[in-house]
């Protein structure tokens, strides 16, 4: 990391001495692990996933439920041996998977660690689909199952919401990567390999979402899955993107629900509107 490149920012800094686009030095950081219980049914339907949430992020969205740590980067440094013990610990737990959250910039240390203790269930890598797919390569033979976010295709709103405007562009390729890399693997009802993309319904964004919807039918391979999320929940009061102050609506949801049902998008999985509130959203 003396020349940090591991996301398609390119930042080029030594993460010693100075902070990229991430937020975070060169040393792991964790904010929380544990047995999380509300990932898709698909992926955790027995013991929950096991979750290691990373602090820092290189996208930071505006409106990231896991502010504390995409932004504000609470945590504790640990090491790569470290890191590997908590594999084990969420194993012994029986976590049905080891769920990777935010690991992009963590890239090379995570390899470490799979490099002292490999885990013997399916290894989750879940981000935000801002993903270098050259650094993706390094620890694809790690991973099993590929949950990125898919959350724009217009850059006018990848630009307002996360301050990059190429999102879509990157984003689009790197899933196409994961797709062609795992094949849909279902055991007992439960995906051990795969990929299954997560798109986010934000207020007033509804035809974003659909032509999303449209990308998707048209693009996986695989037998990969989508996952439509409902869950939107307004963490704070902003000034100016005031549309963000509310979840959405019975009627949003349905325009994109209706648009999986007319393109036939066969595996999909669609959150209900209860879904939404902040007791959903992990304390850190």
């Amino acid at each position: 990391m003396n020349n940090c490149n591991n996301c398609p920012h390119k930042c080029n800094v030594d993460r010693v001495n100075k902070l990229g686009k991430c937020g975070v030095n060169n040393n792991l950081k964790i904010a929380k692990y544990y047995l999380h219980p509300y990932e898709e049914p698909i992926i955790s339907k027995n013991n929950s996933s096991g979750t290691i949430f990373f602090t820092g992020c290189n996208l930071k969205c505006v409106f990231c439920q896991n502010y504390e740590i995409s932004r504000e980067n609470k945590g504790e440094e640990i090491t790569p041996l470290k890191l590997s013990e908590i594999f084990k610990e969420l194993e012994s737990l029986g976590a049905d998977n080891i769920s990777l959250v935010t690991p992009t910039h963590y890239i090379t240390e995570i390899i470490k660690a799979f490099e002292i203790y490999k885990p013997k269930i399916p290894v989750v890598y879940n981000s935000s689909g801002y993903e270098d797919i050259e650094k993706l390569k390094l620890i694809d033979k790690y991973i099993d199952i590929y949950l990125p976010d898919l959350k724009f295709k217009d850059n006018a709103l990848s630009k307002r919401y996360t301050n990059t405007n190429n999102y879509f562009e990157i984003a689009s390729e790197v899933i196409k990567f994961m797709m062609q890399s795992k094949k849909t693997k279902i055991v007992n009802d439960v995906m051990v390999s795969g990929v299954l993309v997560r798109h986010l319904v934000l207020p007033l964004l509804t035809s974003d979402s659909v032509a999303l919807v449209e990308w998707f039918s048209k693009n996986a391979t695989n037998n990969a899955y989508l996952s439509l999320m409902a869950q939107y929940t307004p963490i704070k009061a902003f000034k100016t993107l005031t549309e963000l102050n509310r979840p959405i609506t019975k009627k949003e949801y349905n325009k994109v629900l209706n648009a999986v049902f007319d393109l036939n998008v066969k595996n999909c999985i669609m959150q209900e509107l209860t879904s939404t509130g902040k007791k959903f959203i992990p304390k850190f």
